[in-house]
Protein backbone atom coordinates (compact mmCIF):
# COMPACT_ATOMS: atom_id res chain seq x y z
CA UNK A 1 0.00 0.00 0.00
CA UNK A 2 1.67 3.24 -1.05
CA UNK A 3 0.11 6.87 0.22
CA UNK A 4 1.52 10.26 -1.31
CA UNK A 5 1.15 12.84 0.65
CA UNK A 6 1.06 16.64 -0.41
CA UNK A 7 1.88 19.69 1.51
CA UNK A 8 3.81 18.33 4.48
CA UNK A 9 6.02 19.87 6.97
CA UNK A 10 8.23 17.89 9.66
CA UNK A 11 5.84 17.72 12.41
CA UNK A 12 3.30 16.23 9.40
CA UNK A 13 5.55 13.60 8.78
CA UNK A 14 6.88 13.07 12.12
CA UNK A 15 3.04 12.26 13.32
CA UNK A 16 2.45 9.96 9.97
CA UNK A 17 5.04 7.91 10.68
CA UNK A 18 4.71 7.47 14.18
CA UNK A 19 1.00 6.25 13.52
CA UNK A 20 1.85 3.85 10.52
CA UNK A 21 4.07 2.21 13.01
CA UNK A 22 1.64 2.31 15.94
CA UNK A 23 -1.28 1.06 14.44
CA UNK A 24 0.76 -1.92 12.63
CA UNK A 25 -0.17 -0.49 8.61
CA UNK A 26 3.30 -0.60 7.48
CA UNK A 27 2.29 1.53 4.38
CA UNK A 28 5.21 2.68 2.27
CA UNK A 29 4.85 6.94 2.91
CA UNK A 30 6.16 9.52 0.21
CA UNK A 31 5.82 13.24 1.05
CA UNK A 32 5.77 16.03 -0.72
CA UNK A 33 6.42 19.69 0.79
CA UNK A 34 4.92 21.34 -2.56
CA UNK A 35 1.07 21.40 -3.12
CA UNK A 36 -0.93 19.39 -5.09
CA UNK A 37 -1.84 20.63 -8.00
CA UNK A 38 -2.32 20.10 -12.31
CA UNK A 39 1.20 20.42 -12.30
CA UNK A 40 2.39 17.66 -9.15
CA UNK A 41 -0.63 15.33 -9.87
CA UNK A 42 2.14 13.08 -11.89
CA UNK A 43 4.42 12.68 -8.86
CA UNK A 44 1.59 10.71 -6.92
CA UNK A 45 2.03 7.49 -9.81
CA UNK A 46 1.99 4.34 -8.44
CA UNK A 47 -0.13 5.57 -5.18
CA UNK A 48 -2.91 3.80 -3.67
CA UNK A 49 -4.31 6.78 -2.06
CA UNK A 50 -3.27 10.60 -1.90
CA UNK A 51 -3.61 13.21 1.13
CA UNK A 52 -3.94 16.43 0.66
CA UNK A 53 -4.48 19.85 3.36
CA UNK A 54 -6.39 22.83 3.00
CA UNK A 55 -5.13 24.82 0.64
CA UNK A 56 -3.86 21.76 -2.14
CA UNK A 57 -6.18 21.40 -5.36
CA UNK A 58 -8.87 19.14 -5.32
CA UNK A 59 -10.41 20.04 -8.55
CA UNK A 60 -11.59 18.09 -11.67
CA UNK A 61 -8.23 18.37 -13.43
CA UNK A 62 -6.39 17.15 -11.02
CA UNK A 63 -8.88 14.45 -9.80
CA UNK A 64 -8.89 13.55 -13.61
CA UNK A 65 -5.36 12.89 -13.46
CA UNK A 66 -5.10 10.93 -10.29
CA UNK A 67 -8.31 8.73 -12.07
CA UNK A 68 -5.96 8.39 -14.95
CA UNK A 69 -3.35 6.99 -12.48
CA UNK A 70 -6.10 4.95 -10.85
CA UNK A 71 -5.53 6.33 -8.15
CA UNK A 72 -9.47 6.03 -5.82
CA UNK A 73 -8.52 7.23 -2.64
CA UNK A 74 -8.29 11.02 -1.76
CA UNK A 75 -7.82 11.66 1.87
CA UNK A 76 -8.18 14.94 3.61
CA UNK A 77 -6.52 15.57 6.92
CA UNK A 78 -8.57 18.31 7.55
CA UNK A 79 -12.32 18.79 7.93
CA UNK A 80 -12.90 21.11 5.34
CA UNK A 81 -13.53 19.79 1.91
CA UNK A 82 -14.53 23.20 0.00
CA UNK A 83 -11.21 22.66 -2.03
CA UNK A 84 -12.42 19.40 -3.78
CA UNK A 85 -14.94 18.65 -6.73
CA UNK A 86 -17.65 16.80 -5.20
CA UNK A 87 -19.23 15.91 -8.50
CA UNK A 88 -15.93 15.38 -10.10
CA UNK A 89 -14.67 12.68 -7.64
CA UNK A 90 -17.93 10.99 -7.64
CA UNK A 91 -18.31 10.85 -11.46
CA UNK A 92 -14.60 9.44 -11.76
CA UNK A 93 -14.62 6.79 -8.41
CA UNK A 94 -12.82 8.43 -6.48
CA UNK A 95 -13.88 7.85 -2.45
CA UNK A 96 -13.24 11.41 -0.46
CA UNK A 97 -12.59 11.03 3.09
CA UNK A 98 -11.78 13.93 5.29
CA UNK A 99 -11.08 14.14 9.57
CA UNK A 100 -14.33 15.90 10.36
CA UNK A 101 -13.03 16.63 14.02
CA UNK A 102 -9.35 17.00 15.40
CA UNK A 103 -9.03 18.04 19.07
CA UNK A 104 -11.72 20.90 18.59
CA UNK A 105 -10.30 22.32 21.91
CA UNK A 106 -6.82 23.03 19.45
CA UNK A 107 -8.69 25.54 17.75
CA UNK A 108 -11.51 26.96 20.64
CA UNK A 109 -8.00 27.50 22.62
CA UNK A 110 -6.45 29.44 19.70
CA UNK A 111 -9.29 31.30 19.59
CA UNK A 112 -9.69 32.92 22.86
CA UNK A 113 -5.65 33.33 23.24
CA UNK A 114 -6.86 35.57 19.76
CA UNK A 115 -9.15 37.47 21.96
CA UNK A 116 -7.24 37.99 24.83
CA UNK A 117 -4.00 39.16 23.05
CA UNK A 118 -6.22 41.63 21.09
CA UNK A 119 -8.31 42.77 24.20
CA UNK A 120 -5.08 43.31 26.35
CA UNK A 121 -2.93 44.30 23.42
CA UNK A 122 -0.48 42.11 24.18
CA UNK A 123 1.41 41.81 20.86
CA UNK A 124 1.54 45.61 21.21
CA UNK A 125 3.14 45.61 24.68
CA UNK A 126 5.51 42.89 23.60
CA UNK A 127 7.22 44.70 20.70
CA UNK A 128 7.30 47.76 23.03
CA UNK A 129 9.55 46.09 25.79
CA UNK A 130 11.82 45.36 23.61
CA UNK A 131 12.58 48.67 23.02
CA UNK A 132 11.96 49.36 26.63
CA UNK A 133 9.24 51.18 25.97
CA UNK A 134 7.26 51.06 29.08
CA UNK A 135 4.21 53.55 28.17
CA UNK A 136 1.29 52.23 28.78
CA UNK A 137 -0.81 54.78 26.74
CA UNK A 138 -2.96 52.78 23.93
CA UNK A 139 -3.18 49.77 25.96
CA UNK A 140 -6.12 49.66 27.60
CA UNK A 141 -8.84 46.92 27.20
CA UNK A 142 -11.83 45.36 28.57
CA UNK A 143 -13.72 43.08 31.15
CA UNK A 144 -14.73 40.00 29.23
CA UNK A 145 -16.70 39.56 32.19
CA UNK A 146 -20.10 40.09 31.81
CA UNK A 147 -19.74 41.12 27.86
CA UNK A 148 -21.93 39.46 25.30
CA UNK A 149 -19.82 37.11 22.96
CA UNK A 150 -21.48 35.96 19.69
CA UNK A 151 -20.54 32.40 17.94
CA UNK A 152 -21.38 31.92 15.03
CA UNK A 153 -21.68 27.83 14.59
CA UNK A 154 -22.06 25.54 17.32
CA UNK A 155 -20.44 22.41 15.80
CA UNK A 156 -17.58 20.78 17.86
CA UNK A 157 -15.00 23.85 18.03
CA UNK A 158 -17.80 26.23 18.06
CA UNK A 159 -19.45 24.51 21.45
CA UNK A 160 -15.51 23.82 23.07
CA UNK A 161 -14.94 28.17 22.58
CA UNK A 162 -18.34 28.91 24.44
CA UNK A 163 -17.44 26.38 27.21
CA UNK A 164 -13.77 28.50 27.38
CA UNK A 165 -16.22 31.82 27.10
CA UNK A 166 -18.20 30.53 29.74
CA UNK A 167 -15.88 30.83 32.24
CA UNK A 168 -14.87 34.11 31.70
CA UNK A 169 -18.40 34.33 32.91
CA UNK A 170 -19.72 36.62 29.19
CA UNK A 171 -23.10 36.46 27.95
CA UNK A 172 -23.07 34.13 25.02
CA UNK A 173 -25.38 34.05 22.13
CA UNK A 174 -25.19 32.35 18.91
CA UNK A 175 -26.33 31.25 15.61
CA UNK A 176 -26.28 27.80 14.05
CA UNK A 177 -29.67 25.96 11.56
CA UNK A 178 -28.45 23.50 14.18
CA UNK A 179 -28.93 24.42 18.03
CA UNK A 180 -26.88 21.98 19.53
CA UNK A 181 -28.20 20.56 22.53
CA UNK A 182 -24.94 20.74 24.90
CA UNK A 183 -24.80 24.48 24.04
CA UNK A 184 -28.88 24.59 24.84
CA UNK A 185 -27.64 22.67 28.44
CA UNK A 186 -25.12 25.53 28.99
CA UNK A 187 -27.78 28.57 28.70
CA UNK A 188 -26.65 29.80 25.56
CA UNK A 189 -28.99 31.49 23.92
CA UNK A 190 -29.92 31.06 19.90
CA UNK A 191 -30.56 33.97 18.10
CA UNK A 192 -30.43 35.34 14.37
CA UNK A 193 -27.73 37.34 12.71
CA UNK A 194 -29.05 40.50 13.38
CA UNK A 195 -29.72 40.25 16.48
CA UNK A 196 -25.61 38.53 17.36
CA UNK A 197 -24.40 41.50 15.37
CA UNK A 198 -26.32 43.78 17.38
CA UNK A 199 -25.80 43.06 20.85
CA UNK A 200 -22.20 41.13 20.79
CA UNK A 201 -18.75 42.91 21.84
CA UNK A 202 -16.93 40.08 20.47
CA UNK A 203 -17.82 38.07 17.31
CA UNK A 204 -16.19 34.86 16.64
CA UNK A 205 -17.08 32.58 13.11
CA UNK A 206 -16.77 28.96 13.46
CA UNK A 207 -19.38 27.88 10.53
CA UNK A 208 -18.06 25.34 7.34
CA UNK A 209 -17.50 27.16 4.37
CA UNK A 210 -20.25 26.61 1.73
CA UNK A 211 -21.70 28.42 -1.26
CA UNK A 212 -24.41 30.16 1.07
CA UNK A 213 -22.13 32.37 3.53
CA UNK A 214 -19.00 33.55 1.16
CA UNK A 215 -18.44 36.63 2.54
CA UNK A 216 -20.72 35.96 5.70
CA UNK A 217 -19.26 39.48 7.72
CA UNK A 218 -19.39 42.17 4.65
CA UNK A 219 -20.30 46.06 4.50
CA UNK A 220 -23.73 45.25 5.38
CA UNK A 221 -23.25 43.00 8.02
CA UNK A 222 -20.37 44.83 9.80
CA UNK A 223 -22.80 48.22 9.87
CA UNK A 224 -24.99 46.04 11.97
CA UNK A 225 -22.46 45.61 14.79
CA UNK A 226 -21.05 47.58 17.63
CA UNK A 227 -18.89 49.84 16.90
CA UNK A 228 -15.70 48.36 18.06
CA UNK A 229 -16.63 45.33 17.62
CA UNK A 230 -13.81 42.53 17.83
CA UNK A 231 -14.27 39.94 15.15
CA UNK A 232 -12.17 36.42 15.42
CA UNK A 233 -11.83 34.21 12.44
CA UNK A 234 -10.28 30.32 12.79
CA UNK A 235 -12.75 29.06 10.46
CA UNK A 236 -12.65 29.76 6.38
CA UNK A 237 -10.95 32.94 5.42
CA UNK A 238 -13.75 33.27 2.79
CA UNK A 239 -16.33 34.12 5.41
CA UNK A 240 -15.34 37.57 5.68
CA UNK A 241 -15.20 39.98 2.78
CA UNK A 242 -11.66 41.53 3.29
CA UNK A 243 -11.95 44.76 1.46
CA UNK A 244 -15.38 45.84 3.16
CA UNK A 245 -13.40 44.52 6.84
CA UNK A 246 -10.61 47.31 5.73
CA UNK A 247 -13.10 49.49 5.12
CA UNK A 248 -14.81 48.84 8.51
CA UNK A 249 -11.53 49.29 10.53
CA UNK A 250 -11.04 52.83 8.97
CA UNK A 251 -14.27 53.77 10.30
CA UNK A 252 -13.53 51.84 13.51
CA UNK A 253 -16.86 50.16 13.15
CA UNK A 254 -14.24 46.78 13.93
CA UNK A 255 -11.95 47.74 17.16
CA UNK A 256 -10.14 44.41 16.65
CA UNK A 257 -9.49 41.84 14.06
CA UNK A 258 -8.01 38.56 15.00
CA UNK A 259 -7.37 35.67 11.60
CA UNK A 260 -6.16 32.80 11.41
CA UNK A 261 -7.43 31.74 8.33
CA UNK A 262 -7.21 34.34 5.05
CA UNK A 263 -9.43 33.74 1.76
CA UNK A 264 -6.35 34.30 -0.61
CA UNK A 265 -3.76 32.58 2.21
CA UNK A 266 -3.33 30.09 -0.41
CA UNK A 267 -0.21 31.72 -1.64
CA UNK A 268 0.99 32.91 1.44
CA UNK A 269 0.44 30.33 4.45
CA UNK A 270 2.50 27.79 5.70
CA UNK A 271 5.81 28.74 3.92
CA UNK A 272 9.01 31.30 5.13
CA UNK A 273 7.85 34.58 3.41
CA UNK A 274 10.34 36.40 5.40
CA UNK A 275 12.76 37.27 2.31
CA UNK A 276 9.67 38.45 0.19
CA UNK A 277 8.03 41.81 -1.07
CA UNK A 278 4.25 40.34 -0.60
CA UNK A 279 2.78 40.86 -3.27
CA UNK A 280 -1.25 40.53 -1.64
CA UNK A 281 -1.94 44.27 -1.20
CA UNK A 282 -5.29 43.85 0.69
CA UNK A 283 -3.01 41.32 3.42
CA UNK A 284 -0.41 44.09 3.31
CA UNK A 285 -3.42 46.61 4.27
CA UNK A 286 -5.00 44.47 6.74
CA UNK A 287 -1.58 43.49 8.54
CA UNK A 288 -0.34 47.12 9.19
CA UNK A 289 -3.21 47.87 11.03
CA UNK A 290 -2.29 47.89 14.84
CA UNK A 291 -5.51 46.07 15.97
CA UNK A 292 -5.24 43.40 13.35
CA UNK A 293 -3.73 40.31 14.38
CA UNK A 294 -2.54 37.14 11.83
CA UNK A 295 -1.64 34.04 12.79
CA UNK A 296 -0.31 31.77 9.99
CA UNK A 297 -3.25 28.89 10.34
CA UNK A 298 -1.81 27.17 13.12
CA UNK A 299 -5.22 26.98 14.82
CA UNK A 300 -5.00 23.47 14.56
CA UNK A 301 -1.24 22.93 15.55
CA UNK A 302 -1.11 20.86 18.94
CA UNK A 303 -0.19 17.62 19.08
CA UNK A 304 -3.12 16.07 20.05
CA UNK A 305 -4.28 17.37 16.92
CA UNK A 306 -1.57 15.99 14.77
CA UNK A 307 -1.46 12.79 16.38
CA UNK A 308 -5.68 12.60 15.99
CA UNK A 309 -5.26 13.78 12.47
CA UNK A 310 -2.43 11.55 11.40
CA UNK A 311 -4.81 8.65 13.26
CA UNK A 312 -7.70 9.35 11.34
CA UNK A 313 -6.64 10.04 8.09
CA UNK A 314 -4.84 6.34 8.20
CA UNK A 315 -7.72 4.77 9.56
CA UNK A 316 -9.85 6.00 6.97
CA UNK A 317 -7.76 4.51 4.38
CA UNK A 318 -7.35 1.29 5.87
CA UNK A 319 -11.41 0.87 6.12
CA UNK A 320 -11.88 1.56 2.41
CA UNK A 321 -8.99 -0.33 1.17
CA UNK A 322 -9.76 -3.51 3.19
CA UNK A 323 -13.82 -2.78 2.73
CA UNK A 324 -15.09 -1.92 5.77
CA UNK A 325 -17.49 1.11 6.56
CA UNK A 326 -15.92 4.26 6.82
CA UNK A 327 -17.79 7.10 8.60
CA UNK A 328 -15.75 10.03 7.49
CA UNK A 329 -16.43 9.55 3.73
CA UNK A 330 -18.04 12.65 1.88
CA UNK A 331 -20.46 12.82 -0.62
Amino acid sequence: MKLVVYSTKQYDRKHFEMLNQKLGLDYHIEFFDFALSPQTAKNAIGADAVCIFVNDDGGREVLQELAEMNIKILALRCAGFNNVDLDAAKELGIQIVRVPAYSPESVAEHTVGLMLCLNRRIHRAYQRTRDANFSLEGLTGFNMYKRTAGIIGTGKIGLATLRILKGFGMRLLAHDPYPNPEALDMGVEYVDLDTLYAESDVISLHCPMTPGNHHLLDETAFNKMKDGVMIINTSRGALIDSIAAINALKQQKIGALGMDVYENERDLFFEDKSNDVIQDDIFRRLSSCHNVLFTGHQAFLTEEALTSISETTLQNIQQLTSGETCPNIVG
